[in-house]
């Protein structure tokens, strides 16, 4: 902020709101392209524990077994490898699937941003956060629930690319049910690219998705898409595999996988489990179980393209045994999510889960305590990808435009969080504390005003006034001011440039694929 931008044009002292403004947007113009980790990560499980995990993951696998259903070739490439394969039942033999994940697989990879300021490297001591997925319906207060539109994506785009404490694109962040299913991915695909610079997640709703979702990335990078010191594609693209859990890979997951496995495009390999009817209701056996699904998964992807970049994925949400109904931010998933992710580190590969997860409809004070019960979770066990950071509403039916920002807030507040503490001179303060001495305060000593602007996480969205100011200005709540903030920021989004020749190429690609396809919706 320069000084013309800091003094009112009349020439009058700043007041001290608009001193506190002035601030707050002074630290919301941060932005750092991923999280470097510098506090311990939190564990539940020891030694014996752990070990327990793993060892009844690969009875599963060498006894129960994994199905890979409608894919011959998958099941080929399992029996050359030594597996037993019964009918579309394959099981492993004890350690194996382990021994080809810790030969080849990459401990830390980078997913390459068009923008390469935006690069995001995957695994380690990184976190990288991305908006939420795969919702058919958005909510707002405008319009309460309706389904999602391809507009309403790439509003979520842009949001996601103006939101300092995103550093993804994400994939579907909401299905836009106003496209033919055969057709969408195109449209949806081409929005990350064009609205943001951020990387981006691919199509898995089918392997020429899949496909095509590669072949729109080559046109976007050109030369750059081959690593020429390896002579191997960069990974430009992550994608979501989900395990059809209890201990099923469907033919469409397995397709999109091989698309991407192939083509050294990183798979985020998750089984999606409903605790109580998807996997057992305990938290070790929702642990031993996830293990042995994401252990298959991520075999197969090494004996495909050995060295293929992949992330372990594990979402384990809790079930209400009184209705049925999924259940988020409980203590349970929670726990899950720390065995899994110290296994992850075990096993030497990045791990995904967490997000802000709710079950409530509106942004509300469950949907506030839920996603909080999950995302703080996430940064303290260590997850290297976190999927369903911004927006997710009704157990991710619905992507909502006030959660969104909300969520980013509280996305914001976790980089400070696992920032750590500072123990320089500066975060020591032994001069600020000689200074002041006992009996007075801080307010007005040297160090307080050195740091004031980046002292302190400030909220875009948090009112911390007075009651009688708070009244006087409206007395709105935190889904009001986030409602007033999203259109704020859509009306002020100015896209990110893109090389007309790429962005013709991509069109022209687009609508040639688009010509291929019959009118259906199918």
């Amino acid at each position: 902020m320069d000084e013309q931008q800091a003094q009112p044009s009349h020439g009058r002292r700043p007041s001290a709101r608009e001193a506190k403004r002035a601030a707050r947007a002074a630290r919301a113009g941060i932005s750092v392209p991923y999280i470097t980790r510098k506090i311990p990560c939190y564990e539940v499980l020891g030694e014996e524990g752990l070990a327990t995990i793993e060892h009844n993951a690969d009875t599963i696998l060498e006894e129960i077994g994994i199905d890979f259903r409608d894919d011959p070739e998958a099941l080929s490439i399992w029996k050359a490898a030594g597996a037993d394969i019964q009918g579309e039942r394959v099981r492993m033999p004890r350690g194996m699937c382990r021994q080809l994940i810790q030969a080849t697989a990459p401990r830390e990879f980078v997913q390459h941003a068009r923008n390469p300021s935006r690069d995001v490297p995957i695994g380690g001591n990184h976190t990288v956060f991305a908006p939420a997925y795969g919702s058919p319906f958005i909510r707002s207060l405008d319009e309460g629930r309706r389904y999602a539109r391809i507009d309403d994506f790439r509003n979520f785009v842009k949001l996601a690319y103006l939101a300092n404490s995103l550093h993804h694109s994400g994939g579907t962040i909401c299905e836009p049910v106003d496209l033919p299913v055969n057709k969408r991915h195109l449209d949806m695909v081409y929005s990350h690219i064009k609205y943001s610079d951020k990387p981006f997640m691919g199509s898995v709703t089918h392997p020429e998705r899949a496909a095509d979702t590669v072949e729109m990335a080559k046109i976007l990078f050109g030369e750059g898409y081959v690593d020429p010191l390896t002579g191997r594609p960069n990974t430009v693209i992550v994608s979501l595999i989900n395990v059809n859990s209890p201990m099923t890979y469907d033919a469409t997951m397995v397709g999109a996988l091989k698309v991407y496995a192939r083509a050294n495009q990183a798979c985020i390999v998750t089984p999606f489990i409903l605790a109580g009817a998807m996997s057992p209701v305990t938290v070790a056996g929702t642990a031993t179980q996830t293990l042995a699904e994401a252990l298959a998964g991520m075999a197969f992807i090494q004996l495909l393209n050995p060295g293929a970049p992949m992330v372990f994925g594990s979402f384990a949400s809790s079930l209400s045994m009184q209705s049925g109904a999924p259940t988020f931010g409980t203590p349970e998933p929670a726990l899950v999510l720390y065995i899994m992710a110290a296994i992850a580190r075990r096993l030497g590969v990045p791990f995904r889960s967490g997000g802000s997860l709710c079950a409530s409809k509106i942004p509300d004070a469950q949907a506030a305590f839920e996603s909080a019960q999950t995302l703080l979770p996430t940064c303290l066990a260590g997850v290297n990808f976190v999927l369903h950071v911004a927006g997710w509403l009704e157990s991710g039916l619905a992507m909502g435009y006030e959660k969104f920002v909300i969520d980013a807030d509280q996305a914001g507040m976790m980089h400070t969080l696992l920032e750590g503490v500072d123990l320089s001179d500066n975060g020591q303060a032994m001069a600020a504390i000689r200074e002041v001495g006992p009996g007075k305060h801080f307010l007005g000593c040297a160090h307080t005003l050195a740091n004031f602007e980046s002292a302190f996480y400030r909220s875009p969205l948090a009112d911390n006034n007075s009651f009688e100011q708070w009244q006087a200005e409206g007395s709105s709540d935190m889904a009001t001011r986030a409602n007033a903030l999203w259109k704020k920021q859509l009306a002020g989004y100015v896209a990110p440039p893109l090389d007309p020749s790429v962005d013709e190429a991509l069109l022209d690609f687009i609508n040639r694929r688009k010509a291929a396809f019959p009118d259906s919706n199918v």
